[in-house]
């Protein structure tokens, strides 16, 4: 397989399991939880266990995908993403639905840092596209998951969503296991525990002292503070102002549909002109966005407000990722998107809980504009850091 049939499968792969995993976590996850009696802190920590897998898992599996090659880890990783749908429909309980949570959390967590890794190393030259472009690809199904998922919540309930989700990703495992992607080869073969350990070892301590991909990854947790708090509690709010699950749901297709269009253009920018001022434009734009949101009630202008957000999702996105691989060695490329997933994925777990405590003890509007600080002080630390480095 060529290297471009090689990127249209990934991102083919892409779309599918993130239409999947998108339709069981927003707006149903929120929602569903709530059936079940949970409140807003609970809420909080539901939504958000699932991407402490991330925080626990990324930067391992992508340094493993560096020793043992990456297409096992994304053989695994789409397997997590579509098996685990066809069980929520059978609980019941508050704690074995944050359990299951944390299980259907391993799809991202083993899948997401190869795959940009994948990209990375197809398109050296044109990496802020590539990679704009396959994220686009998974922002697809945060496009049309959550709609489809609202949808089929507000007209035949939770389990059709989420068995829906179940063949969207079982969609995804038959794809990627019936075609062979073109990636470099494995490092390592047969080697002994020890060896591997002491070779993963070597990339997390790589990684760990590169500043530029550290405070790089610190304002893609920032942005996803502010994400996962609209992921857990947006739905709430759009209840509470008179919005059915349909209209959340559309809510966040919008903002994922101007992420979408955004993400591969916005990467061919920074290819040309850097990535650092447009990292710092789009948490702006995140942070102003994010702080209107619980001043508004009226749909139309929530629309609005949404695809802003989305749009400044994109500017961060499209950059980051691309300069975290330029900065990275490329023995210890998988070691540093892994870093970066994992650091992000502490931001987008620390959202719904920080939002669920502020929310309690303020409310909406106090809540999301400490939120929004928080990214701003990111893109100023961000600056400096990058001009002193």
């Amino acid at each position: 397989m060529t290297s471009a049939r090689s990127f249209v499968l990934i991102c083919t792969v892409g779309v599918l399991c993130f239409i999947s995993y998108n339709m069981v976590r927003m707006p149903v996850l929120a929602l569903f939880a709530e059936s079940l009696g949970a409140g807003p802190e609970r809420i909080g920590l539901i939504v958000s266990v699932s991407t402490l897998t991330g925080v626990l898992l990324k930067l391992p599996s992508g340094a493993l995908s560096d020793i043992y090659g990456r297409t096992i880890l994304l053989r695994i990783g789409v397997v997590a993403f579509g098996l685990p749908p066809f069980l929520y429909p059978f609980i019941t309980d508050l704690n074995a639905l944050t359990a299951l949570r944390f299980a259907h959390g391993l799809a991202t967590a083993i899948f997401a840092p190869s795959a940009l890794a994948t990209v990375a190393e197809l398109y050296r030259e044109r990496r802020g596209a590539a990679l704009g472009t396959y994220t686009a690809c998974t922002q697809s199904g945060a496009l049309l998951g959550p709609f489809i998922g609202g949808y089929l919540v507000y007209t035949s309930g939770f389990p059709a969503a989420f068995v829906t989700a179940g063949v969207f990703g079982c969609a995804a495992i038959v794809l990627f296991y019936s075609l062979r992607l073109n990636v470099a080869p494995p490092r390592m073969q047969g080697r002994g525990l020890s060896a591997v350990t002491a070779e993963m070892w070597k990339g997390f301590t790589v990684v760990s002292r590169n500043k530029k991909v550290l405070i790089t990854s610190s304002t893609d947790a920032a942005k996803m503070i502010a994400n996962g708090a609209l992921m857990a509690f947006l739905p709430l709010y759009g209840l509470s102002v008179g919005l059915n699950a349909g209209d959340v749901g559309l809510l966040f297709s919008v903002q994922a549909f101007t992420s979408f269009f955004s993400k591969p253009i916005m990467g061919r920018v920074s290819d040309r002109i850097g990535r650092q001022p447009l990292i710092v434009l789009g948490l702006m734009i995140c942070a102003a966005t994010f702080v209107c949101i619980p001043h508004v009630s009226f749909f139309p202008l929530l629309l609005v407000l949404s695809a802003g957000f989305g749009f400044g999702e994109a500017v961060v996105s499209s950059s980051s990722s691309a300069l975290v691989a330029d900065s990275s060695e490329f023995k210890t490329l998988g070691a540093g998107m892994g870093m970066q997933g994992t650091i992000m994925d502490i931001g987008h777990a620390s959202g719904p809980l920080l939002a669920g405590i502020l929310i309690a003890v303020m409310s909406y509007a106090g809540a999301f504009a400490v939120i929004a600080g928080l990214q701003l002080v990111a893109a100023s630390a961000f600056w400096i850091t990058m001009r002193q480095a």
